[in-house]
């Protein structure tokens, strides 16, 4: 389906799109694949076993697109998948390709956000449950104090577009108030999902002035840049086009193109995929 050797982008949903669009901005010359797994969204209150297989099977589907390169756009499959796929099955059945995720990058800078060493996180149940935040900052940053808050509504009303309509202030305020209600002190508050920036304005409206809201497109396209940098046996496999193709697992592709137009503030064209058909 595509051509050359693309840096594929994973996400559950259209979340991952925030991601990719800082990742274009920061590395525009390189040809893309992204792919939305919408057909079994969301990840966020599945098990482990369940988030591993769907992921590895899109990764999967990326490679035979040609993507020597998979980075995991989604903080759910990252905290609950990419370990499992980097030591397990990657050594095994693709020992050449690499696949990242959003929790480490996120992590090696967070704590320069802070003055109070106290950090808020915004996730899904499933990332929030991994724990996956807590000890990747302690390996980083041990003095942080880090509160989790499982956010389960926000991305359906997202995935639904409901998530600019007044009825989302609700879910809003009330996730927000259980963080906040753990540490006064809390003055930087990580957005540990790539759906969520499109509530931050939202968010912020619902905080204090000088709570910090931070998005993670910028940091982890920041942190690929260095990747590739550092890994140019990688790099020099990467082909250089230009190129940009959207695939979803959702039949309705409309419905997928209206609403992911939204994230990556662009109009674009996506293509239906089954990836079930082509893994094993």
């Amino acid at each position: 389906m595509s051509s050359g050797n693309p840096i594929g982008v994973f996400d559950s949903g259209i979340g991952g799109l925030t991601v990719f669009r800082s990742i274009m901005e920061q590395l525009p010359g390189y040809d893309y694949i992204y792919l939305g797994d919408n057909g079994r969204a969301p990840y966020g209150n599945r098990s482990f076993s369940t988030i591993h297989q769907y992921t590895w099977e899109c990764v999967q589907w990326m490679f035979e697109q040609g993507c020597p390169l998979v980075i995991l756009a989604c903080n759910t499959a990252s905290a609950k998948a990419l370990r499992t796929i980097q030591q397990q099955d990657l050594p095994v059945q693709n020992a050449n390709k690499r696949v990242l995720g959003v929790i480490r990058p996120t992590a090696e800078v967070i704590g320069n956000y802070t003055q109070s060493n106290k950090i808020g996180v915004l996730g899904t149940t499933g990332t929030v449950q991994s724990d996956s935040y807590p000890i990747e900052i302690a390996h980083f940053f041990p003095e942080l104090k880090v509160y989790q808050q499982a956010c389960p509504l926000w991305v359906p009303l997202i995935e639904s577009g409901e998530y600019n309509k007044p009825g989302a202030d609700y879910y809003v305020q009330l996730y927000l108030d259980e963080l906040m209600s753990q540490s006064p002190d809390i003055d930087t508050i990580l957005l540990a999902c790539t759906h969520y920036p499109l509530l931050i304005e939202k968010i912020k409206a619902h905080l204090p002035r000088h709570i910090k809201v931070v998005a993670q497109g910028d940091i982890v396209a920041a942190s690929l840049v260095d990747y590739l940098q550092r890994h140019p046996e990688i790099e020099q496999r990467l082909s250089n086009t230009g190129s940009r193709s959207f695939y979803t697992t959702m039949d309705d592709t409309a419905n997928f193109d209206a609403h992911a137009s939204l994230f990556f503030k662009s109009a674009l064209t996506s293509t239906y995929v089954d990836v079930r058909k082509t893994c094993k």
